[in-house]
């Protein structure tokens, strides 16, 4: 992470159920300037109790998790965590995955294999909006 200490950073928690996804999406998410990545899990109870506990501002979630699925996390984070960010990043992207997800809760959906770098563009962004918005950085969350 790469975060001016006076503009806290979008924190970001990611969730999937390969971990060598997982390591490659920290590393790459976590090189953004203004992001730093706060937890990782592979199933959603864990994720779910990570994401709480780390105060997380965005959720990156696989749909396809060990012991349950992401749509689980959309509907706990839907009805529990309404102002966390949730950006749905899968191979299983098909039309009737992308409406169900954004039916369900999910903010942004991109494709794993061809959106990559459009989930990387769009966190970047998100983060960048998050260090310009003063009441964030004071410890409001936004609804």
């Amino acid at each position: 992470m790469n975060s001016n200490t006076a503009c806290p950073a979008l924190r970001v928690f990611l969730v999937d159920d390969a971990v060598l996804v997982l390591r490659r999406m920290a590393a790459l998410f976590g090189a953004l300037d203004g992001v730093e990545i706060v937890g990782e899990a592979e199933e959603p109870g864990a994720a779910f109790a990570g994401i709480d506990r780390s105060a997380a501002d965005l959720v990156v979630t696989e749909l396809h998790l060990s012991g349950g699925t992401g749509m689980e996390l959309l509907a706990l984070l839907a009805q529990n965590k309404p102002h966390v960010i949730v950006m749905v990043l899968t191979n299983h992207s098909g039309a009737w995955f992308r409406r169900a997800c954004l039916t369900s809760g999910a903010h942004y959906f991109f494709d794993k294999t061809s959106e990559f770098d459009l989930a990387r563009n769009t966190i970047q962004r998100i983060a960048c909006e998050h260090r310009t918005r003063p009441f964030l950085q004071s410890g409001a969350h936004h609804v």
